[in-house]
């Protein structure tokens, strides 16, 4: 079926009025006079913190969804009869870095119009990632230059990841977590918690789409060049610069080697103590 849609693709792109199409919409629109090029270090920064976080948000929500004794308890040292698992309590900390995180992203964002590269600003983004979505299936993929522009797919998917999935993720969290009123009635009623947790769950299951899909299409359109843009902050109009250089591409592992020591470590045993410091742990 794969095989059969890229050629029947091909063989649209080929016709007349889809190759007008194409000329019309290349798969990328001209961004407003005044928008920056190119990614400061801050972005880079942010982007570690924010996949660091998520990452170890996700593998502690679904640890909280499947775990059925927990290792220990956590309690606030204003309320010690209200208990949490110790690895919710993770999760909802982690959650509380991730919020504070974005906060600052996003602020970041706005301040140095660094949000005009991935805010929408005109109709004709549509047409252009269905223009983009053409080319991916063909197999006759866009030129890309994360540096100067997105094309417009990755316009669509950065800001619905930051300006819907997140906070959807966010005011669901709240919702189901000891942050929410107990004594505020109508307020759980107008937003009960069932629907938090069937909202909740899918949010996860969008960010780990995303990140499989962003990850694979930054190593097959240009891994080096890519990982200079984001972990470097390299880059120039020039889409094949720095295609030879290496240093995002180490900064990247060794980005990895600090998240997957971090999920080695999220043991009780390095918690607990943590988790002392801004309350009591005890067994269950």
């Amino acid at each position: 079926m794969a095989a059969i849609a890229v050629l029947v693709v091909r063989w649209l792109l080929s016709t007349e009025p889809l190759q007008h199409f194409l000329s019309t919409y290349p798969g990328e629109s001209d961004l407003p006079e005044g928008a920056p090029v190119g990614l400061p270090a801050w972005l880079s920064w942010q982007h570690f913190f924010n996949a660091f976080f998520i990452v170890l948000i996700i593998r502690s929500g679904l640890q909280v969804r499947s775990q059925q004794k927990p290792p220990a308890v956590w309690s606030p040292r204003w309320n010690r009869s209200r208990k949490i698992s110790l690895t919710l309590w993770f999760h909802q900390s982690l959650d509380i870095l991730w919020l504070v995180n974005g906060i600052v992203f996003v602020t970041l964002l706005f301040a140095t119009g660094q949000w005009l590269r991935i805010v929408p600003t005109s109709w004709e983004i549509f047409p252009n990632a269905l223009s983009a979505i053409l080319q991916y299936i063909s197999l006759d993929w866009p030129t890309e230059n994360g540096w100067v522009n997105y094309n417009s797919i990755q316009v669509l998917a950065y800001f619905t990841t930051v300006f819907v999935a997140a906070p959807l993720a966010v005011v669901t969290g709240v919702r189901m977590s000891g942050i929410w009123p107990k004594r505020a009635v109508t307020l759980s009623r107008l937003y009960p918690v069932e629907w938090a947790r069937k909202i909740h769950f899918p949010i996860m299951l969008y960010f780990v789409a995303f990140i499989a899909i962003h990850v694979f299409l930054v190593f097959a359109t240009g891994a080096l060049r890519n990982l200079n843009h984001m972990y470097a902050s390299q880059g120039s109009h020039d889409p094949n610069a720095y295609a030879d250089n290496w240093a995002g591409f180490w900064l990247f592992v060794a980005s990895l080697i600090v998240i997957a020591a971090a999920c080695v470590a999220a043991r009780p045993i390095v918690l607990a103590p943590i988790a002392r410091l801004f309350g009591s742990v005890g067994a269950r």
